[in-house]
C-alpha cells in the first residue's frame, strides 16, 4: 500500500489515501474524509510505481 495526497474535487481540502500498488489499474469510489462527497479514484501503476492518478468528482 502506498499513501498518496491529493485535493478533493469538491471542497479542495488536501486528503490522503492508501493506494494498492499490487494492482496495475484500478477504478473505485471513496468518500472524501472532509466533506463526505464521493470521489472516483483511478490509480495506474507500472512495476508498483504510481505513474498516473485520475481524481474525479461524481456528479449526483
Amino acid at each position: 500500500m502506498e499513501e498518496h495526497f491529493f485535493q478533493c474535487p469538491y471542497c479542495w481540502e488536501d486528503i490522503s489515501m492508501l493506494l494498492d500498488s499490487s494492482v496495475n489499474h484500478q477504478i473505485y469510489i471513496e468518500d472524501c474524509e472532509v466533506c463526505c462527497n464521493p470521489i472516483q479514484i483511478e490509480p495506474i501503476f507500472k512495476n508498483q510505481i504510481l505513474i498516473n492518478l485520475i481524481i474525479q468528482s461524481i456528479e449526483q
